[in-house]
């Protein structure tokens, strides 16, 4: 570790632990032929990820003791296109609900959309208009378990609709583990999903909103997936679409939480915008 002042992003001896196996073992596998280990150590170019998740900051704008942008995107793009940043979390997400007494897979979901403005400069071809919503830009799915953990997340134009985000979760979900036998979902989703659902074992139950009820009322169990988004958004380069690739933008919810999941195992604390 360098002798730098740390931020408050940085991984402590304790979370990096949890981490380091898969990124070493990864490492492992991709020595050079002349046997060079590269510039700089994988625990600073992780630090300068999660820095620049949780301040949204653009990749020329990394600070100057961090890892350059060459560097750090180079370890970025690489993890997301092998599915190394999903590894590290999906292992930290069956050790979060083992701690916690659970089974290492749930057998409930809960499912959701998110609606986010896209930054300029983002492809045109990758972003739409979520009619219902007037926001123009990207939609965001999650499938989260009860304890608010993300089992998948995908990124679509925001003029998709909901039945093509859940479908597209359920697969995914599918593909991880066939422990899901129930998804919960709003209205916005349709009998398409439902179907779909079926066809994979997993009951979809549509939960529709008490027409008494004015202004937003937490709902059973679907308050969960709400909870998970308002901490996602306490990540700024969350806040926007601010990737041109989607699968980037997928990349940064896995890496938003491995850092709570690593905070929440080894009791780590940071400041929050409610703390005086």
């Amino acid at each position: 570790m360098s002798k730098r002042k740390p931020y408050p992003s940085d991984l402590t001896d304790e979370r990096w632990a949890l981490i380091e196996p898969v990124i070493s073992a990864w490492k492992a596998l991709r020595t050079s032929a002349t046997g060079h280990q590269g510039a700089y150590e994988m625990r600073e170019i992780v630090n300068a990820i999660l820095y620049q998740n949780r301040t949204g900051c653009q990749w020329d704008f990394l600070p100057h003791d961090l890892p350059p942008k060459g560097a750090t995107y180079y370890y970025f793009a690489a993890w997301r296109d092998d599915g190394t940043d999903q590894k590290i979390h999906d292992l930290l997400r069956w050790y979060s609900r083992e701690h916690k007494h659970r089974l290492a897979d749930p057998s409930l979901i809960v499912l959701d959309t998110q609606s986010k403005r896209a930054a300029a400069g983002v492809p045109a071809v990758t972003t739409g208009k979520d009619a219902a919503k007037k926001v123009p830009g990207r939609k965001l799915g999650l499938a989260v378990d009860g304890l608010g953990l993300v089992l998948a997340a995908t990124v679509v134009a925001a003029s998709s609709h909901d039945n093509q985000v859940g479908i597209r979760l359920l697969d995914k979900v599918a593909e991880q583990t066939g422990t899901i036998k129930k998804a919960l979902v709003d209205q916005g989703f349709k009998s398409a999903v439902v179907d779909h659902g079926t066809r994979l074992g997993i009951d979809v139950e549509v939960v529709k909103r008490n027409p008494v009820d004015k202004g937003f009322v937490p709902q059973a169990k679907r308050w969960i997936v709400e909870r998970a988004y308002g901490i996602l958004l306490m990540y700024r380069r969350l806040v926007r679409e601010y990737d041109h690739r989607p699968r980037s933008a997928e990349s940064r919810v896995y890496w938003a939480m491995t850092d709570v999941m690593t905070r929440r195992l080894t009791s780590a604390t940071t400041l929050t915008w409610r703390d005086a």
